[in-house]
């Protein structure tokens, strides 16, 4: 018997999360929460069945939820639902898509996503409510803080340390054993040499 699982926001990433949630077939999806003008509403044929503040209940009912919000400027409104979670001691649930690799030696954290075709290869860690978005690539011994974004198809190479809550964009390349800044927005397509490195 599969799992129930809330999702929280029901946008775009959030259709991208179903696709990858249903091929995993380890959750059934109970609903999806947003805004108020958006109950019930239809994304993909699950219905928006509440607002934030229903979390609590719903956790002391026993689902596991999975923030389906994205994130490109700031990570603050993930994180903010994220320590909600937390608060109400609910249970996060941790994707992986049945088309991702994921090395039996790397780390992965609660809340995180690894979408189609990522591969995240030895040694690799993973932090929570981390998205690893369509054909990213993680390479040995990087290491993924909490709360960031690695956008479709970039390529962080061996050893990079991306601090929390950081995005790096689509196609973003990283030299291999450096670091970002916390927070920081890598922009898609660049070739990222190390923070204040030009």
């Amino acid at each position: 018997m599969r799992k129930k699982l809330i999702l929280i926001g029901g946008g775009g990433h959030c259709k991208s999360c179903i696709d990858v949630i249903e091929q995993s077939e380890q959750y059934e999806i109970a609903g999806i929460i947003d805004k108020q003008e958006n109950i019930g509403q239809m994304v993909l044929g699950y219905e928006i069945i509440g607002i934030d503040n229903q979390i609590e209940t719903l956790a002391t009912e026993g689902f596991e939820f999975l923030i389906t919000i994205g994130q490109k400027r700031t990570p603050k409104v993930r994180q903010k639902l994220y320590n909600e979670l937390m608060r109400f001691n609910a249970k996060i649930a941790m994707i992986i898509s049945p088309r991702a690799y994921v090395s039996q030696y790397a780390k992965i954290g609660e809340g995180s996503i690894i979408m189609h075709d990522a591969l995240v290869n030895a040694s690799a860690s993973i932090g929570k409510n981390c998205i690893i978005n369509t054909k990213a690539l993680i390479e040995h011994d990087a290491i993924i803080g909490d709360h960031c974004h690695i956008s479709t198809g970039a390529v962080i190479n061996g050893g990079v340390d991306i601090k929390q809550g950081s995005f790096f964009g689509s196609n973003g390349t990283s030299k291999e054993y450096v670091a970002s800044s916390e927070e920081a927005f890598i922009k898609a397509g660049t070739l990222f040499l190390g923070e204040g490195v030009e």
